[in-house]
């Protein structure tokens, strides 16, 4: 394979790297604890969280707090996941990258 080809080659991977990257930093993930629901972008911006105010008493703050947690923490595995099936085809092995 010459020079030209590779370089056109790598080219087309870097394209389909990004494109993949941009689809997921444009994606909402929802993560769901209990009667709290996390809206993230796949950049790992909270965009909502919607608490079911029908489900909670005055004194449940620090089991709300601890709840808000469990559901941010699962919408961020859910982005880490589809970043990983999507870009670890291109990263080969060499976590962090994205």
């Amino acid at each position: 394979m010459n020079i030209q080809a590779m370089m056109k080659q790598a080219q087309k991977i870097q394209k389909d790297m990004m494109s993949a990257k941009n689809e997921i930093d444009n994606k909402i993930y929802e993560g769901k604890s209990s009667f709290v629901t996390v809206k993230v972008k796949g950049t790992k911006e909270i965009v909502e969280i919607k608490i079911d105010n029908e489900k909670i008493e005055n004194d449940e703050i620090e089991m709300l707090q601890d709840i808000l947690v469990v559901a941010i923490k699962d919408a961020m595995k859910k982005i880490d996941k589809e970043t990983e099936e999507k870009l670890g085809k291109y990263t080969q092995g060499m976590p962090g990258l994205f």
